[in-house]
Protein backbone atom coordinates (compact mmCIF):
# COMPACT_ATOMS: atom_id res chain seq x y z
CA UNK A 1 0.00 0.00 0.00
CA UNK A 2 3.06 2.10 1.11
CA UNK A 3 4.71 1.29 -2.21
CA UNK A 4 1.23 2.27 -4.08
CA UNK A 5 1.05 5.67 -2.51
CA UNK A 6 4.94 6.38 -3.42
CA UNK A 7 4.08 6.08 -6.72
CA UNK A 8 1.30 7.83 -7.15
CA UNK A 9 3.02 10.72 -5.48
CA UNK A 10 5.88 10.21 -8.21
CA UNK A 11 3.34 10.02 -11.08
CA UNK A 12 1.57 13.58 -9.86
CA UNK A 13 5.03 15.41 -9.11
CA UNK A 14 6.09 14.63 -12.70
CA UNK A 15 2.74 15.38 -14.33
CA UNK A 16 2.91 19.05 -12.17
CA UNK A 17 7.16 19.06 -13.99
CA UNK A 18 5.95 18.34 -17.54
CA UNK A 19 2.95 21.24 -16.78
CA UNK A 20 5.17 23.51 -15.37
CA UNK A 21 7.92 23.21 -18.63
CA UNK A 22 4.49 24.37 -20.62
CA UNK A 23 3.35 26.91 -18.71
CA UNK A 24 7.00 28.60 -18.17
CA UNK A 25 7.65 28.22 -22.03
CA UNK A 26 4.30 29.96 -22.41
CA UNK A 27 4.97 32.92 -20.37
CA UNK A 28 7.94 33.35 -21.85
CA UNK A 29 6.49 33.41 -25.39
CA UNK A 30 4.10 35.77 -23.76
CA UNK A 31 6.87 38.11 -22.54
CA UNK A 32 8.54 38.13 -25.65
CA UNK A 33 5.39 38.92 -27.75
CA UNK A 34 4.41 41.66 -25.34
CA UNK A 35 7.80 43.24 -25.75
CA UNK A 36 7.24 43.32 -29.15
CA UNK A 37 4.07 44.75 -29.15
CA UNK A 38 4.72 47.33 -26.66
CA UNK A 39 3.01 50.13 -28.58
CA UNK A 40 6.25 51.82 -29.38
CA UNK A 41 8.55 52.08 -31.81
CA UNK A 42 11.92 53.71 -33.16
CA UNK A 43 10.76 56.50 -35.61
CA UNK A 44 13.60 58.92 -37.51
CA UNK A 45 11.93 61.84 -40.04
CA UNK A 46 8.44 61.33 -40.90
CA UNK A 47 6.76 61.33 -44.34
CA UNK A 48 6.31 64.37 -45.94
CA UNK A 49 2.63 65.40 -45.49
CA UNK A 50 2.57 68.77 -44.80
CA UNK A 51 1.97 72.14 -45.92
CA UNK A 52 5.46 72.76 -44.43
CA UNK A 53 6.36 69.74 -46.11
CA UNK A 54 5.31 70.74 -49.70
CA UNK A 55 7.01 74.46 -48.65
CA UNK A 56 10.65 72.61 -47.98
CA UNK A 57 10.51 70.37 -50.89
CA UNK A 58 10.30 73.08 -53.15
CA UNK A 59 12.94 75.06 -51.39
CA UNK A 60 15.46 72.38 -51.55
CA UNK A 61 14.51 71.88 -55.64
CA UNK A 62 14.62 75.45 -56.61
CA UNK A 63 17.91 76.61 -54.89
CA UNK A 64 18.91 79.03 -52.27
CA UNK A 65 19.80 81.34 -55.12
CA UNK A 66 16.14 81.58 -56.28
CA UNK A 67 14.16 81.51 -53.17
CA UNK A 68 14.38 82.42 -49.27
CA UNK A 69 12.01 80.18 -47.34
CA UNK A 70 8.73 79.14 -47.28
CA UNK A 71 5.89 78.89 -44.31
CA UNK A 72 1.95 78.56 -43.80
CA UNK A 73 -0.31 81.56 -43.37
CA UNK A 74 -3.22 81.53 -41.76
CA UNK A 75 -5.56 79.53 -44.20
CA UNK A 76 -3.05 76.38 -44.17
CA UNK A 77 -1.55 77.08 -47.40
CA UNK A 78 2.06 76.72 -48.44
CA UNK A 79 3.96 80.09 -49.56
CA UNK A 80 7.70 80.13 -51.19
CA UNK A 81 9.48 83.67 -50.78
CA UNK A 82 11.11 83.88 -54.50
CA UNK A 83 13.03 86.16 -56.36
CA UNK A 84 12.00 86.61 -60.28
CA UNK A 85 9.03 85.96 -61.94
CA UNK A 86 9.79 83.01 -63.51
CA UNK A 87 10.22 80.66 -60.37
CA UNK A 88 6.99 82.34 -58.74
CA UNK A 89 5.28 80.37 -62.16
CA UNK A 90 6.91 77.43 -60.86
CA UNK A 91 5.74 77.75 -57.51
CA UNK A 92 2.41 78.47 -58.61
CA UNK A 93 2.26 75.39 -61.07
CA UNK A 94 3.48 72.96 -58.18
CA UNK A 95 0.36 73.83 -56.36
CA UNK A 96 1.74 76.83 -53.70
CA UNK A 97 1.78 80.41 -53.61
CA UNK A 98 4.32 82.71 -54.52
CA UNK A 99 5.34 85.69 -53.10
CA UNK A 100 8.07 87.85 -54.45
CA UNK A 101 10.93 88.97 -52.45
CA UNK A 102 14.07 91.56 -52.85
CA UNK A 103 16.52 89.20 -51.12
CA UNK A 104 17.21 85.65 -51.53
CA UNK A 105 18.07 82.84 -48.96
CA UNK A 106 21.88 83.36 -49.89
CA UNK A 107 21.76 87.12 -49.27
CA UNK A 108 19.69 86.52 -45.57
CA UNK A 109 22.29 84.06 -44.95
CA UNK A 110 25.27 86.13 -45.67
CA UNK A 111 23.73 88.82 -43.31
CA UNK A 112 23.35 86.44 -40.77
CA UNK A 113 26.97 85.12 -41.38
CA UNK A 114 28.07 88.36 -40.64
CA UNK A 115 26.25 89.45 -36.97
CA UNK A 116 28.14 85.96 -35.89
CA UNK A 117 31.76 87.48 -36.85
CA UNK A 118 31.12 90.25 -34.78
CA UNK A 119 31.56 90.67 -31.00
CA UNK A 120 28.97 88.88 -29.09
CA UNK A 121 26.72 90.89 -27.31
CA UNK A 122 24.97 88.70 -24.10
CA UNK A 123 20.85 89.35 -24.64
CA UNK A 124 20.78 89.33 -28.41
CA UNK A 125 19.47 87.18 -30.79
CA UNK A 126 18.67 86.79 -34.63
CA UNK A 127 16.79 84.88 -36.82
CA UNK A 128 15.53 84.21 -40.56
CA UNK A 129 12.09 85.64 -40.44
CA UNK A 130 10.96 84.71 -43.89
CA UNK A 131 7.23 85.98 -44.19
CA UNK A 132 9.06 89.98 -43.90
CA UNK A 133 11.83 88.52 -45.68
CA UNK A 134 14.68 89.60 -43.23
CA UNK A 135 17.42 88.70 -40.84
CA UNK A 136 15.14 90.45 -37.38
CA UNK A 137 18.06 91.42 -34.65
CA UNK A 138 16.23 91.81 -30.95
CA UNK A 139 17.93 93.00 -27.98
CA UNK A 140 16.60 92.16 -24.46
CA UNK A 141 16.25 94.84 -21.45
CA UNK A 142 20.06 93.81 -20.22
CA UNK A 143 21.56 95.52 -23.55
CA UNK A 144 23.70 98.40 -22.69
CA UNK A 145 22.88 101.68 -24.94
CA UNK A 146 26.53 101.35 -26.24
CA UNK A 147 26.17 97.90 -27.32
CA UNK A 148 23.15 98.67 -28.73
CA UNK A 149 24.99 101.40 -30.76
CA UNK A 150 27.97 99.28 -32.08
CA UNK A 151 24.97 96.51 -33.08
CA UNK A 152 23.64 99.10 -35.19
CA UNK A 153 26.29 99.97 -36.68
CA UNK A 154 26.84 96.62 -37.89
CA UNK A 155 23.11 96.22 -39.10
CA UNK A 156 23.62 99.40 -41.06
CA UNK A 157 26.49 97.77 -42.76
CA UNK A 158 24.95 94.91 -43.89
CA UNK A 159 22.13 96.71 -45.61
CA UNK A 160 17.96 96.66 -45.54
CA UNK A 161 17.62 93.01 -45.13
CA UNK A 162 18.50 93.52 -41.48
CA UNK A 163 16.32 95.46 -39.07
CA UNK A 164 16.47 95.94 -35.57
CA UNK A 165 14.20 95.70 -32.66
CA UNK A 166 14.24 96.39 -28.78
CA UNK A 167 12.19 93.62 -26.54
CA UNK A 168 11.30 93.42 -23.26
CA UNK A 169 12.47 90.92 -20.58
CA UNK A 170 15.60 89.09 -20.79
CA UNK A 171 16.84 86.16 -23.11
CA UNK A 172 17.79 83.07 -20.55
CA UNK A 173 17.98 79.89 -20.35
CA UNK A 174 14.82 77.87 -18.68
CA UNK A 175 16.97 75.94 -16.39
CA UNK A 176 14.20 75.66 -13.42
CA UNK A 177 8.17 66.06 -20.55
CA UNK A 178 6.97 67.62 -19.44
CA UNK A 179 7.79 66.07 -16.39
CA UNK A 180 9.98 67.34 -13.80
CA UNK A 181 13.43 66.41 -13.51
CA UNK A 182 15.68 67.39 -10.28
CA UNK A 183 19.39 67.88 -9.50
CA UNK A 184 21.74 69.55 -7.80
CA UNK A 185 21.84 71.81 -10.41
CA UNK A 186 18.32 72.93 -10.46
CA UNK A 187 15.05 71.78 -12.40
CA UNK A 188 14.12 70.91 -15.73
CA UNK A 189 11.40 69.17 -17.59
CA UNK A 190 11.74 66.02 -19.42
CA UNK A 191 11.76 66.25 -23.09
CA UNK A 192 11.42 62.92 -25.49
CA UNK A 193 11.72 59.27 -24.87
CA UNK A 194 14.83 58.23 -26.89
CA UNK A 195 16.30 54.97 -27.92
CA UNK A 196 19.63 53.61 -28.83
CA UNK A 197 18.53 50.03 -29.21
CA UNK A 198 19.74 48.74 -26.23
CA UNK A 199 19.33 51.21 -24.02
CA UNK A 200 16.93 54.42 -23.21
CA UNK A 201 16.87 57.61 -22.49
CA UNK A 202 14.75 61.38 -22.02
CA UNK A 203 16.13 64.11 -24.65
CA UNK A 204 16.25 67.12 -22.61
CA UNK A 205 17.92 70.58 -22.45
CA UNK A 206 21.84 70.67 -23.03
CA UNK A 207 22.18 73.51 -19.88
CA UNK A 208 19.91 71.56 -17.90
CA UNK A 209 23.13 69.92 -16.77
CA UNK A 210 26.82 68.84 -18.11
CA UNK A 211 27.82 64.83 -18.48
CA UNK A 212 27.39 63.47 -14.93
CA UNK A 213 24.28 64.55 -13.61
CA UNK A 214 22.36 62.86 -11.09
CA UNK A 215 18.78 63.32 -11.34
CA UNK A 216 15.30 62.63 -9.78
CA UNK A 217 11.99 62.56 -9.68
CA UNK A 218 11.32 63.66 -6.45
CA UNK A 219 12.51 66.67 -4.01
CA UNK A 220 13.88 63.93 -1.80
CA UNK A 221 15.70 62.73 -4.07
CA UNK A 222 14.91 58.57 -3.53
CA UNK A 223 13.36 58.13 -7.14
CA UNK A 224 16.67 58.44 -9.14
CA UNK A 225 16.00 58.58 -12.47
CA UNK A 226 19.23 58.70 -14.05
CA UNK A 227 22.72 60.39 -15.05
CA UNK A 228 23.84 62.93 -18.28
CA UNK A 229 25.47 60.42 -20.37
CA UNK A 230 25.86 63.33 -23.62
CA UNK A 231 25.68 67.07 -23.30
CA UNK A 232 25.96 69.66 -26.13
CA UNK A 233 25.54 73.50 -24.83
CA UNK A 234 26.11 76.27 -25.86
CA UNK A 235 26.59 75.88 -29.77
CA UNK A 236 23.46 73.86 -29.61
CA UNK A 237 21.28 72.66 -26.67
CA UNK A 238 20.46 69.19 -25.88
CA UNK A 239 21.63 66.66 -23.78
CA UNK A 240 20.78 62.77 -22.90
CA UNK A 241 19.90 61.41 -19.70
CA UNK A 242 20.34 57.62 -19.44
CA UNK A 243 17.61 55.94 -17.20
CA UNK A 244 18.59 53.98 -14.72
CA UNK A 245 16.58 51.28 -15.50
CA UNK A 246 18.05 51.77 -18.96
CA UNK A 247 14.03 51.44 -19.85
CA UNK A 248 11.90 53.97 -20.53
CA UNK A 249 8.54 51.70 -19.53
CA UNK A 250 5.02 52.37 -19.77
CA UNK A 251 4.13 55.38 -21.79
CA UNK A 252 7.70 56.44 -23.52
CA UNK A 253 5.63 57.62 -25.99
CA UNK A 254 3.16 59.41 -24.04
CA UNK A 255 4.41 63.70 -23.02
CA UNK A 256 2.09 65.02 -20.33
CA UNK A 257 0.65 68.30 -20.33
CA UNK A 258 -0.68 68.42 -16.88
CA UNK A 259 -3.66 67.31 -14.41
CA UNK A 260 -2.39 63.23 -15.35
CA UNK A 261 -3.53 64.08 -18.94
CA UNK A 262 -0.77 63.55 -22.10
CA UNK A 263 -0.63 63.05 -25.49
CA UNK A 264 0.64 60.29 -27.49
CA UNK A 265 3.52 61.17 -30.23
CA UNK A 266 3.21 59.19 -33.46
CA UNK A 267 5.77 61.01 -35.20
CA UNK A 268 8.90 63.52 -36.05
CA UNK A 269 9.38 66.46 -38.17
CA UNK A 270 11.48 69.72 -38.71
CA UNK A 271 9.11 73.41 -37.74
CA UNK A 272 7.98 75.68 -40.11
CA UNK A 273 7.31 79.26 -39.98
CA UNK A 274 3.67 79.75 -39.31
CA UNK A 275 2.55 76.43 -38.05
CA UNK A 276 0.43 76.14 -34.69
CA UNK A 277 2.56 74.63 -31.86
CA UNK A 278 2.30 73.78 -28.65
CA UNK A 279 4.86 73.37 -25.27
CA UNK A 280 4.65 71.48 -22.11
CA UNK A 281 6.58 72.23 -19.09
CA UNK A 282 7.00 71.27 -15.54
CA UNK A 283 6.40 74.60 -14.07
CA UNK A 284 3.69 75.97 -16.48
CA UNK A 285 1.97 73.74 -18.18
CA UNK A 286 0.63 72.95 -21.97
CA UNK A 287 0.74 76.58 -24.01
CA UNK A 288 0.10 77.08 -27.45
CA UNK A 289 1.60 80.00 -30.13
CA UNK A 290 3.14 80.21 -33.21
CA UNK A 291 6.49 79.27 -35.31
CA UNK A 292 7.63 83.20 -36.33
CA UNK A 293 11.28 82.25 -37.60
CA UNK A 294 13.95 79.38 -37.97
CA UNK A 295 18.32 79.15 -37.51
CA UNK A 296 17.65 81.69 -34.98
CA UNK A 297 20.70 82.57 -32.73
CA UNK A 298 20.47 83.65 -29.72
CA UNK A 299 23.28 84.89 -27.20
CA UNK A 300 22.59 83.77 -23.82
CA UNK A 301 24.71 84.71 -20.91
CA UNK A 302 26.08 81.02 -20.49
CA UNK A 303 27.01 81.22 -24.04
CA UNK A 304 25.57 81.21 -27.89
CA UNK A 305 23.39 79.00 -29.19
CA UNK A 306 22.21 78.88 -32.88
CA UNK A 307 19.58 77.06 -35.27
CA UNK A 308 16.63 77.26 -32.91
CA UNK A 309 13.51 77.31 -33.65
CA UNK A 310 11.62 80.92 -32.72
CA UNK A 311 8.37 81.04 -31.52
CA UNK A 312 5.10 82.86 -29.72
CA UNK A 313 4.82 80.40 -27.33
CA UNK A 314 5.55 81.70 -23.41
CA UNK A 315 8.22 79.49 -21.19
CA UNK A 316 9.14 79.86 -17.66
CA UNK A 317 11.98 79.08 -15.44
CA UNK A 318 11.84 75.12 -14.90
CA UNK A 319 10.36 74.50 -18.55
CA UNK A 320 13.64 73.94 -20.42
CA UNK A 321 13.88 70.49 -21.79
CA UNK A 322 10.09 70.18 -22.12
CA UNK A 323 8.41 69.51 -25.75
CA UNK A 324 7.38 71.22 -28.31
CA UNK A 325 4.99 69.43 -30.39
CA UNK A 326 1.92 69.45 -32.67
CA UNK A 327 -0.74 66.93 -34.02
CA UNK A 328 1.24 64.51 -31.97
CA UNK A 329 4.30 65.27 -34.31
CA UNK A 330 7.52 66.02 -32.21
CA UNK A 331 9.32 69.01 -33.18
CA UNK A 332 12.23 70.15 -30.39
CA UNK A 333 13.04 70.61 -26.71
CA UNK A 334 12.72 73.83 -25.06
CA UNK A 335 15.76 75.94 -24.82
CA UNK A 336 14.75 79.52 -23.56
CA UNK A 337 13.54 83.04 -24.05
CA UNK A 338 12.00 85.84 -22.42
CA UNK A 339 8.98 87.29 -20.88
CA UNK A 340 6.39 84.38 -18.99
CA UNK A 341 3.17 82.77 -18.98
CA UNK A 342 1.58 86.14 -18.04
CA UNK A 343 2.70 88.87 -19.88
CA UNK A 344 3.83 86.34 -22.48
CA UNK A 345 7.14 86.40 -24.45
CA UNK A 346 9.30 84.91 -27.04
CA UNK A 347 11.12 81.53 -26.71
CA UNK A 348 13.30 79.48 -28.50
CA UNK A 349 13.18 75.60 -29.28
CA UNK A 350 16.19 73.04 -30.03
CA UNK A 351 15.39 71.20 -33.39
CA UNK A 352 14.85 68.11 -32.36
CA UNK A 353 15.79 66.29 -35.77
CA UNK A 354 19.34 67.85 -35.40
CA UNK A 355 19.26 66.65 -32.03
CA UNK A 356 19.27 63.42 -33.08
CA UNK A 357 21.33 63.27 -35.86
CA UNK A 358 23.91 64.11 -33.27
CA UNK A 359 23.41 61.93 -30.67
CA UNK A 360 22.44 58.89 -33.07
CA UNK A 361 19.37 58.02 -30.99
CA UNK A 362 15.80 57.57 -32.37
CA UNK A 363 12.55 58.85 -31.20
CA UNK A 364 10.31 56.61 -29.23
CA UNK A 365 6.62 56.59 -30.51
CA UNK A 366 3.59 55.16 -30.60
CA UNK A 367 2.09 53.75 -34.29
CA UNK A 368 -0.73 55.95 -35.70
CA UNK A 369 -3.89 54.91 -35.12
CA UNK A 370 -7.56 56.47 -35.56
CA UNK A 371 -7.69 59.71 -33.57
CA UNK A 372 -9.30 59.83 -30.21
CA UNK A 373 -10.60 63.30 -28.95
CA UNK A 374 -7.58 65.42 -27.90
CA UNK A 375 -6.70 68.43 -25.66
CA UNK A 376 -8.14 71.37 -26.88
CA UNK A 377 -6.45 74.86 -27.34
CA UNK A 378 -8.80 75.92 -24.16
CA UNK A 379 -6.24 73.36 -21.46
CA UNK A 380 -3.04 75.93 -21.99
CA UNK A 381 -4.07 78.91 -20.10
CA UNK A 382 -4.08 82.51 -21.23
CA UNK A 383 -2.93 80.88 -24.40
CA UNK A 384 -4.45 82.36 -27.85
CA UNK A 385 -6.65 79.85 -29.90
CA UNK A 386 -4.91 77.56 -32.46
CA UNK A 387 -7.36 77.04 -34.79
CA UNK A 388 -8.05 73.71 -35.78
CA UNK A 389 -4.77 72.56 -34.82
CA UNK A 390 -4.47 70.45 -31.89
CA UNK A 391 -1.44 68.89 -29.51
CA UNK A 392 -2.48 65.10 -30.47
CA UNK A 393 -3.88 62.22 -29.40
CA UNK A 394 -5.17 62.43 -25.74
CA UNK A 395 -3.38 59.69 -23.67
CA UNK A 396 -2.68 59.03 -19.87
CA UNK A 397 0.53 60.76 -18.59
CA UNK A 398 1.99 58.50 -15.79
CA UNK A 399 4.69 59.60 -12.85
CA UNK A 400 8.29 58.94 -13.58
CA UNK A 401 9.75 56.52 -10.77
CA UNK A 402 12.45 54.88 -10.45
CA UNK A 403 13.93 51.42 -10.70
CA UNK A 404 13.76 50.31 -7.31
CA UNK A 405 10.04 51.30 -6.91
CA UNK A 406 8.68 48.39 -8.14
CA UNK A 407 7.83 45.58 -5.82
CA UNK A 408 9.24 42.44 -6.38
CA UNK A 409 5.15 41.02 -6.67
CA UNK A 410 4.72 43.67 -8.93
CA UNK A 411 7.71 42.02 -10.99
CA UNK A 412 6.77 38.58 -10.79
CA UNK A 413 3.31 39.01 -12.21
CA UNK A 414 4.18 41.44 -15.24
CA UNK A 415 3.54 39.88 -18.22
CA UNK A 416 6.33 41.53 -19.86
CA UNK A 417 8.89 39.89 -17.68
CA UNK A 418 10.71 36.52 -18.66
CA UNK A 419 12.06 35.95 -15.41
CA UNK A 420 9.24 34.73 -13.99
CA UNK A 421 9.05 32.00 -17.05
CA UNK A 422 12.62 31.10 -16.52
CA UNK A 423 11.88 30.24 -13.01
CA UNK A 424 8.79 28.53 -13.58
CA UNK A 425 10.64 26.34 -16.66
CA UNK A 426 13.73 25.61 -13.51
CA UNK A 427 11.77 24.74 -10.76
CA UNK A 428 10.09 22.01 -13.49
CA UNK A 429 13.28 20.82 -14.65
CA UNK A 430 14.20 20.67 -11.11
CA UNK A 431 11.05 18.37 -9.74
CA UNK A 432 11.96 16.24 -13.09
CA UNK A 433 15.22 15.36 -12.30
CA UNK A 434 14.02 14.76 -9.04
CA UNK A 435 11.46 12.27 -9.28
CA UNK A 436 13.84 10.01 -11.87
CA UNK A 437 16.63 10.36 -9.17
CA UNK A 438 14.24 9.32 -6.40
CA UNK A 439 13.00 6.25 -8.54
CA UNK A 440 16.42 5.36 -9.64
CA UNK A 441 17.45 5.51 -5.60
CA UNK A 442 14.36 3.10 -4.75
CA UNK A 443 15.15 0.49 -7.85
CA UNK A 444 18.67 0.64 -6.35
CA UNK A 445 18.17 -0.34 -2.67
CA UNK A 446 15.48 -2.67 -3.60
CA UNK A 447 17.98 -4.61 -5.67
CA UNK A 448 20.33 -4.41 -2.98
CA UNK A 449 17.96 -5.76 -0.27
CA UNK A 450 16.59 -8.48 -3.06
CA UNK A 451 20.40 -10.12 -3.67
CA UNK A 452 21.23 -9.59 0.18
CA UNK A 453 18.00 -12.12 1.13
CA UNK A 454 19.26 -14.40 -1.97
CA UNK A 455 22.86 -14.67 -0.55
CA UNK A 456 22.32 -13.95 2.72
Amino acid sequence: MRHARRRVIRRVTRLAAVGGLLLGGAMVTQAAMASDSSGTSAATLSAPQTPADKGSALVAKLGSARTAGSWVDSGGRTVVAVTDAKTAAEVTKAGAEAKVVPYSMNVLNSAAATLSSAPKVPGTAWAMDYRNNRVLVEADSSVSATAWTAMTKVAKGIGASVQMQRTQGKFTTRINGAQPILSTGGRCSAGFNVTDGTNDFILTAGHCGPVGSIWFANNQGDQQLGKTVSDNFPGSDFSLVQYASGSAGDGADVVAIGNGSGVTITGLADAAVGEKVFRSGSTSGLHDGEVTALNATVNYPEGTVTGLIQTTVCAEPGDSGGPLFANGIALGVTSGGSGDCTAGGTTFFQPLTKALAALNVKLLVAPKTAASPAPSASAAAGAAAAGSVTPGTSAPATNATAEGSTTLAARLTDPKNVGPGLLVIAGSLIALVATRWIRAEQDRKAFQRHYSAMWG
